[in-house]
């Protein structure tokens, strides 16, 4: 046996270089071929800091999955990696060029990246330490970086077989701008936030009769870019002035006024100018009508030189400025404050710009028809876990438009695409131009998603046909957030379908986000993140861990809560507590349990281990964590701790030698399957208590998931245990009431509901006499007499005029009370059809139990009420 564990848990000294030797030692490399595989995808984090709690949510739920299935015997490869982050990671070297007095443009595109490579290297390193804090088993021999050369293959030979297809298509659009990155932005990149704005009315006046119309803006600095005036046909207002022209105030320009049925009569003034390169809506007009599309803006959000004076000006200090000459011209009609939801880059937080540019698109509808086809053929859908969730997915692809997959960045993935120089030729392929000097690469590179999207595959060796993605290829079960359904799950299963004709995971476990204790999201405005580091120096991996997997269902947002953490460390306390307890007890020698020799109490605990085996395990294959949580909590604190430890003070000490062995066997057989119950919650504390304890393995991280012991128990006997413990505490709760020394004898009478003697076993009575000082008796010759209801049983004492049957009739009244309404509630709840339709039929079937079991304690509470009342 190994030391003899602290007498105080201390998470830093159990923790502290547990995780590099369990990576030394190869318990989490995958690889034999002699068990069934089993892949879980880890959401690669980016390298531009440090891990957020929800990052450390999913990766726990994924490795407390993956230490589960290894020791059911599975061959695990939980594959780490991370995200180069184009947008994000590009925005913080350049700030860091900045703090030198530099820009990317100084030092080139070349030494630019040299710089993000190192920026990569760096926080690479963080991030594994972060991996090593949280304690996650991941396989490092494997890992992958959406910028290795392999993965850099892989994307370019779907790019190349995309655009062979005609999948990829090049052309100009109006896209989601951002002008502080100065890059093209897909639409699921764009937060939609309400501000208050405003509603400009503006005068044009019609250059052949003079009359005056009046037109709304929200963006009066996109009007130098006007190009037309659009009406109804069948506004009666306008019909006589179509075909004629207004003067654009901006710039002087003589507008035409065209007719064109998308106009809505009944919004604003039924009057819209059309600015084709600054709005989607007025580009697709342009379109219909052949005209022309100029861009008043530059890239960086200033104006450019088509707004005269204006040139130069940031685009909102441009719209301050002509609005106030407009005023002073007397070209403003009225103003009104307008709420409207304006699109943010998620990237840098800035209002993001509609702006008509050049860039690459994936045409997406034939994909995503592919996937949601394969979404009804069951053994090739994505079951999403909850349910709910994939209609959320459907819908999406339901109605997706085509993705712009370009970037105006220099960290990222090089378009494979090049332009020959004297013919204006476009080349795509796998292999770059022989005769480079005549040719132009694109400059730009490709969203990050495209590579995340294909890295349920290309991690695993593709384009190549290696023995990983033989084995490990669809993989089993992805883990993350809701929030990027449409980033990442969408986009792998559209990208895989395509490459790979299969689906690329089985299943999608669906949590939620992390909120604080109010509700919140949590971000830097508020000043309300917290950075599990800390927590985890503070109060230790396996705290943080079995709080983030155990207070939240599937698919539903968690919310952070000190005192829940504090719950957590304060349940590993009793772990550690019971197990020192247990130490003590069997020595340096691991004890063999005699299924043959048991006691009552043996039985009992080595029954409930078997519910509790059952329960957890079904509980794990369908991700139901929380519930897992709970049960290992109910039997660890109650049934192991509570009760069967302090059960077992009243056998160790037995002159019966064969009695003792079985305590002993029985204790240390439960606390070690404990120990394997919880090691994928919280692997450190476990491993700590599994070595100082006799074991079979070299660590708990190779053990096997505990078996059904079998073993011969009736019902009846476990029934009598039940009895015997909630009379112990009946009886304690007398004792207590009533000032009765603890270690005073008392007799007692357990009866059936129909007045009937229970006779104990001579197992049974001794644990009673022991933990309590009460005897079971078939008579008891008192006229006082004082009735608990317990278990399976009515437990009468005798109390020799101790009682006051006043007080006592107070206490049953209450009692009376409180199983009314805890029947009105259940009955409430049964008779909800929201209730009992949509909860789990576990769920209803427990409320269903309880109503029957508040329903006989109510009766029998009233006929005790009844003998007291005659007493009085």
């Amino acid at each position: 046996m190994g030391k003899q564990m602290a007498a105080k848990y201390d998470h830093l000294a159990v923790e502290k270089d547990r995780y590099q030797t369990w990576i030394e030692k190869g318990y989490f490399t995958a690889g034999d071929m002699s068990k069934t595989p089993y892949c879980v995808v880890i959401p690669p984090p980016n390298v531009t800091g440090k891990l957020h709690l929800g990052h450390a949510w999913d990766t726990t739920i994924q490795d407390i999955l993956c230490r589960y299935k290894r020791m059911r015997g599975y061959d695990v490869l939980w594959l780490p990696g991370m995200d180069h982050a184009g947008i994000a990671t590009q925005a913080k070297v350049d700030a860091r060029l900045k703090e030198e007095g530099i820009s990317r443009y100084d030092i080139g595109r070349e030494k630019f990246l040299e710089r993000a490579w190192d920026w990569k290297e760096e926080y690479a390193s963080t991030i594994r330490q972060q991996w090593a804090k949280l304690g996650l088993s991941l396989d490092y021999t494997r890992e992958r970086f959406t910028l290795d050369d392999g993965l850099s293959k892989a994307v370019r030979k779907v790019f190349v077989d995309l655009y062979n297809k005609g999948l990829i298509y090049q052309g100009e659009r109006i896209i989601n701008w951002d002008p502080e990155a100065k890059t093209a932005l897909s639409n699921i990149e764009v937060e939609h936030k309400e501000i208050k704005g405003h509603m400009f009315y503006f005068k044009y006046k019609i250059v052949e009769n003079g009359r005056e119309l009046v037109i709304a803006t929200t963006r009066p600095e996109t009007m130098f870019a006007d190009q037309a005036i659009f009406v109804h046909p069948d506004d009666d207002r306008y019909k006589d002035i179509v075909g004629m022209h207004a003067i654009n105030p901006a710039n002087g320009e003589a507008l035409p006024i065209m007719a064109d049925d998308y106009i809505d009569m009944s919004f604003g003034t039924a009057v819209m100018k059309c600015t084709p390169a600054h709005d989607p809506n007025d580009f697709a007009l342009a379109q219909k009508y052949h005209l022309d599309m100029p861009i008043c803006m530059n890239p960086d959000g200033t104006m450019n030189e088509m707004c005269g004076k204006y040139a130069g000006m940031d685009r909102f200090e441009c719209r301050d400025a002509l609005v106030k000459d407009f005023e002073a011209a007397g070209v403003v009609d009225h103003i009104e404050e307008h709420m409207h939801q304006v699109g943010h880059s998620q990237r840098t937080g800035v209002i993001v710009e509609p702006y008509l540019s050049k860039q690459w698109f994936v045409k997406m509808k034939p994909l995503a028809e592919e996937v949601l086809a394969n979404q009804k053929i069951e053994d090739q859908k994505i079951h999403f876990v909850p349910e709910r969730f994939e209609k959320t997915f459907t819908q999406w692809l339901e109605n997706i438009e085509d993705w712009c997959i370009s970037r105006q960045l220099w960290w990222g993935h090089r378009i494979p695409a090049w332009t020959n120089k004297e013919t204006g030729e476009i080349y795509v392929g796998m292999e770059d131009p022989k005769d480079p000097e005549n040719w132009q690469q694109d400059e730009d590179v490709l969203d990050t998603w495209f590579s995340s999207g294909l890295w349920a595959f290309s991690t695993l060796g593709w384009p190549e046909k290696t023995a990983d993605l033989e084995r490990y290829f669809p993989t089993d079960t992805l883990v993350t957030g809701y929030d990027i359904i449409f980033f990442w799950v969408a986009r792998m299963a559209f990208q895989t379908r395509f490459a790979m004709h299969d689906r690329p995971f089985k299943d999608v476990l669906i949590h939620g986000l992390v909120r604080d204790n109010q509700g919140r999201k949590m971000s830097k405005s508020l000043g309300n993140g917290i950075d599990p580091m800390d927590v985890i120096q503070e109060k230790g991996a396996d705290a943080l861990r079995f709080f983030l997997t155990t207070n939240s269902t599937p698919g539903q947002d968690l919310r952070y809560d000190e005192t829940k953490i504090d719950s957590s460390w304060n349940f590993i306390n009793k772990i550690w507590n019971a197990a020192r307890y247990v130490q003590m007890q069997v020595g340096d020698e691991r004890p063999t349990l005699d299924t043959k020799t048991l006691s009552s109490a043996d039985k009992w605990i080595l029954s409930r281990r078997n519910e509790v085996l059952e329960n957890v395990t079904k509980n794990m294959d369908r991700y139901e964590l929380a519930m897992v949580g709970n049960e290992l909590y109910s039997f660890v604190w109650d049934d192991f701790c509570s009760w069967y430890i302090e059960l077992s003070k009243a056998t160790l000490f037995s002159e019966d030698p064969k009695v003792v062995a079985s305590t002993k066997a029985v204790l240390y057989t439960v606390l070690i399957d404990i120990l394997k119950f919880l090691s994928p919650f919280m692997p450190f504390v476990t491993e700590e208590i599994y070595l100082d304890l006799p074991h079979d393995k070299e660590s708990l991280n190779v053990e096997t998931w505990p078996e059904h012991i079998d073993f011969e128990v009736t019902q009846d006997e476990i029934e009598e245990m039940q009895m015997v413990m909630s009379a112990i505490e009946a009886v304690r709760e007398i004792k207590s009431t009533y000032n009765i020394k603890p270690g005073k004898d008392i007799a007692v009478s357990l009866r059936t509901d129909q007045n009937d003697f229970i006779a104990l076993s001579d197992d049974a009575q001794a644990i009673l006499t022991k933990m309590c000082h009460a005897q079971n008796e078939a008579e008891l010759h008192s006229d006082d007499l004082l009735s608990r209801n317990i278990e399976h049983a009515v437990l009468t004492c005798a109390m020799n005029d101790l009682v006051d049957y006043k007080e006592e009739q107070t206490k049953l009244l209450k009692e009376i009370d409180r199983l009314n309404k805890e029947i009105q509630r259940a009955s409430g709840m049964l008779k909800n059809p929201g209730f009992v339709n949509k909860a789990p039929a576990q769920k209803v079937q427990q409320e269903k139990d309880k109503l029957a079991k508040y329903q006989e304690q109510l009766a029998l509470t009233q006929k005790q009420l009844s003998d007291v009342e005659q007493k009085l």
